[in-house]
C-alpha cells in the first residue's frame, strides 16, 4: 500500500513538472520568435554598415583613425562576457564562460592586464566564484534598447581612445540558425579593416573609384564609431536569440522526458497494483481453505 502511495504521489509531481516545462517551452518559443525577427530587421544594417566602412577604407588609402590603431602604452584589455540572466536554457552560459575562460588564460599566459566586464547575472556569479574582480555591470533585459547598447559601447570607444585599453574583447552566443549557436570571441576594439589591394582583390580585380563628400576621413570619422556600436548592439541581440532558442530546445526535451518518466511510473504503478490484488487474492483464498 505505500509502494502504491509514493508511486502515485511521484506520478503527481511528474505531472506538474511536466506542465511547467510545457508553459516554460510555449513562453521560450514566443521570446524567440520576437527577438529572431529583431535580429534579423538589425542585420542588414549592421552588414552594409560594415560593407560601408569597407569600401570608404579601400578608396581612402591609409585611412588613420583613432579606432584603428593600438593606443601607445596601453596594456590593459577589456573583455567583455554576455551571459543569461536566468538558467534553464541548457548549456548557453556554460559554453560562454568556458569561452570566456580560455580566452581570460589565454591573455594572462601573455602577461596582459586584465579589465573584466559583464552582462547578465550568470555571468556575475560565475567570476564572483572565480573572484575575479568585476570592473563593470551591464544589465539590456531580454529586449536590448540600442539607445542603452550605444552608451555601453559610446564608454569603450571614449576609453580606447583615452589610451586606458589596448583591446575591447566580446565574448558571447552567435546565433547561426536554430540549430546552431557558437560562442565567439569578437575584438570590438581596434577596429580591423581591408586594405586597398585587398578589397581590389576581392573585387575580382576591379575597383570602383568614388568622388566622396564629406572626405573620406571624415566619412570614416562618422561609420567607424557607428561601426563599433551596431556591431555591440548586434552581438547582444545574437545573444538573446541563442539564449531564447537554447531554453526552447531544453524544455521540449525536460517535457519529453516527463512525458517518458511519466508513462514508466504508470507501468509501474498498474504492476504493483496488480501484484497487490494478486496477494490479496491468494490470502483470501488461503484463508477460505483453512476453514474446510
Amino acid at each position: 500500500m505505500a509502494q502504491l502511495r509514493e508511486i502515485k504521489k511521484r506520478m503527481g509531481a511528474v505531472k506538474t513538472i511536466q506542465r511547467i516545462t510545457k508553459t516554460m517551452q510555449m513562453i521560450a518559443t514566443a521570446k524567440f520568435t520576437a527577438s529572431l525577427a529583431r535580429a534579423k530587421n538589425s542585420r542588414p544594417y549592421t552588414d552594409t554598415i560594415r560593407e560601408l566602412v569597407a569600401k570608404v577604407a579601400s578608396q581612402a588609402g591609409d585611412a588613420s583613425h583613432p579606432l584603428l590603431e593600438t593606443p601607445s602604452g596601453a596594456g590593459k584589455e577589456l573583455v567583455l562576457v554576455i551571459s543569461s540572466d536566468r538558467g534553464l536554457c541548457g548549456a548557453y552560459n556554460s559554453n560562454v564562460l568556458r569561452t570566456a575562460g580560455k580566452l581570460l588564460a589565454e591573455l594572462r599566459a601573455g602577461g596582459r592586464e586584465i579589465v573584466l566586464d559583464a552582462s547578465g547575472r550568470k555571468a556575475l556569479a560565475f567570476f564572483k566564484y572565480q573572484k575575479q574582480e568585476i570592473s563593470a555591470k551591464h544589465s539590456v533585459g531580454d529586449r536590448p534598447q540600442y539607445a542603452a547598447v550605444e552608451e555601453i559601447a559610446q564608454g569603450y570607444i571614449d576609453r580606447f581612445v583615452a589610451g586606458e585599453f589596448s583591446s575591447v574583447k566580446v565574448v558571447y552566443m552567435r546565433f547561426i540558425s536554430t540549430a546552431r549557436q557558437r560562442p565567439e570571441v569578437m575584438q570590438l576594439l581596434p577596429l580591423s579593416l581591408p586594405k586597398a589591394d585587398a578589397a581590389a582583390a576581392a573585387g575580382k580585380g576591379t575597383v570602383s573609384n568614388f568622388e566622396f563628400s564629406p572626405s573620406a576621413p571624415e566619412l570614416l570619422g562618422d561609420l567607424l564609431p557607428r561601426s563599433v556600436k551596431v556591431s555591440l548592439y548586434q552581438a547582444f541581440l545574437d545573444a538573446v536569440v541563442s539564449e531564447n532558442v537554447m531554453r526552447m530546445v531544453a524544455m521540449k526535451a525536460a517535457t519529453d522526458n516527463a512525458g517518458g518518466l511519466s508513462r514508466t511510473l504508470k507501468r509501474s504503478y498498474n504492476r504493483a497494483r496488480q501484484a497487490r490484488i494478486t496477494t490479496e487474492l491468494t490470502e483470501i483464498v488461503a484463508g477460505v481453505e483453512a476453514l474446510k
